[in-house]
């Protein structure tokens, strides 16, 4: 069971077409221990297009398993937890804090 801050890798269905890509997890142990699913976030390596307020660039990358500098973007999805083929990290600290903060911009709580 992926835990939250994790940096995953599964098929993530965008806007355009649905493709291979590193996301990170959003849902809380909580939600995972009553529900089969995860709520993920896109990460994307076009970190010249994370520009919004909602955007933050990964300043821990390679701690997070990535493999190149990455973005976390606020586009959200719910898959099944099969879905995820592995676990490639965790996002640091300062990391999970500033997605957080994206987080808090984008929902209205």
């Amino acid at each position: 069971m992926p835990d939250t801050g994790d940096v995953v890798w599964l098929q993530f269905p965008g806007a355009i077409a649905t493709k291979r890509r590193p996301a990170v997890v959003i849902s809380s142990s909580t939600y995972h221990a009553a529900r089969p699913d995860v709520i993920v976030g896109l990460v994307t390596s076009q970190i010249s297009k994370a520009i919004g307020p909602t955007d933050f660039v990964l300043t821990d990358w390679k701690a997070a398993g990535l493999r190149v500098p990455s973005a976390f973007r606020t586009f959200l999805v719910t898959l099944p937890t099969s879905s995820v083929i592995a676990t490639l990290g965790h996002l640091s600290a300062l990391d999970w804090q500033a997605v957080q903060e994206c987080l808090r911009r984008a929902v209205a709580l």
